[in-house]
């Protein structure tokens, strides 16, 4: 009889562990204009099913929310009301936007997002870019002080019929670190959620570090550096994800604020830090610094790491990851 209730408890402890045992689950889906993907680890396949489908519906309802390109979103009825009267916007796209401007202030206007005010006039698909005569007279309303913010009452006012504004510098990172929070609520201790260019892990992957590889700017099947990585954000902005060349000039969808043409000081932009939002529009900004101004400002920055390829192709780390130390 012990030797019977002993067999019945191995199996059932054995089936018990089976049935428990952890899993990777992952889906690639297209949202925001771009390839996302989420993956993780799971010991329950009915949570890991609810929390891929929580997921994709959380960055959905984030394009939906904050698209220049759909009428209907929350940041187009911005773009097409608050240089008439003062529009009551929710907390969330609120505090993006107010986001952005403080990224406005620290990096001294690199990151705008008026930029849209010129970059509009830009369709990459079609090869379309504004004549410098339409150009140069919108250019003057890229400027983040042109908004104004109503913090007690949520609401935002453009002080010319010209602003428009686009948060595709800073949206996709806080989808990212929005689905890492639904994950992170659920229990998921390992996992790794991208929106094209920006991504974030946390925890490992089979008991190893995360590998994400920078591609190289000029050779589309090419890495320059693969990098083992964990609890981190990581975002790359490069002049060659929306981009048309015309008489040997590169056009691509980091617009300068300063000139309203694209940036051409760099060629890519890797930014690490702890949160996707960061890196998200640090990379942007960055890109338009350049190497050495970039640099400067990164290497005052505590937990932000920076690799950027110059427009010359030469690579520059931040003093935390330079080769030399």
């Amino acid at each position: 009889m012990v030797y019977l209730i002993k067999t019945i408890l191995f199996f059932t402890l054995s089936l018990f562990s089976f049935c428990c045992q952890s899993q990777w689950y992952e889906k690639q889906f297209d949202v925001m204009g771009t390839r996302a993907k989420v993956e993780f680890e799971s010991d329950d396949e009915k949570l890991a099913k609810q929390l891929i489908d929580q997921v994709v519906a959380e960055m959905i309802r984030i394009d939906w929310l904050m698209s220049p390109f759909k009428p209907q979103s929350e940041l187009s009825k911005i773009n097409q009301q608050a240089s008439r009267h003062a529009v009551e916007i929710s907390s969330e796209l609120f505090n993006l936007i107010n986001q952005s401007i403080v990224y406005s202030e620290l990096t001294k206007g690199a990151f705008d997002i008026t930029f849209s005010s010129v970059g509009y006039l830009y369709d990459f698909r079609h090869k379309i870019k504004p004549k410098n005569i339409e150009k140069n007279q919108l250019v003057e309303f890229i400027n983040y002080k042109n908004i104004s913010m109503d913090k007690k009452n949520k609401r935002i006012y453009f002080n010319n019929k010209n602003i428009k504004i686009d948060l595709g510098g800073i949206a996709k990172g806080h989808a990212v670190d929005r689905s890492i929070d639904i994950l992170r609520q659920h229990g998921i201790r390992n996992a790794f959620v991208s929106a094209g260019g920006d991504s974030r892990v946390i925890g490992k992957k089979n008991d190893r570090l995360w590998y994400i590889g920078i591609r190289h700017p000029r050779q589309e099947n090419k890495l320059i550096i693969n990098l083992p990585l964990e609890e981190v954000a990581i975002s790359t902005s490069g002049d060659y994800e929306r981009f048309f060349i015309e008489e040997g000039v590169r056009y691509h969808h980091i617009i300068d604020p300063k000139t309203g043409d694209s940036s051409r000081k760099s060629q890519s932009v890797t930014i690490l830090a702890k949160k996707s939002t960061v890196a998200d529009a640090l990379s942007t900004s960055i890109f338009i610094l350049g190497p050495v101004e970039g640099l400067k400002l990164i290497n005052k920055m505590p937990d932000t790491s920076a690799i950027i390829i110059g427009i010359d192709g030469k690579l520059h780390y931040s003093e935390d990851l330079s080769p030399v130390n």
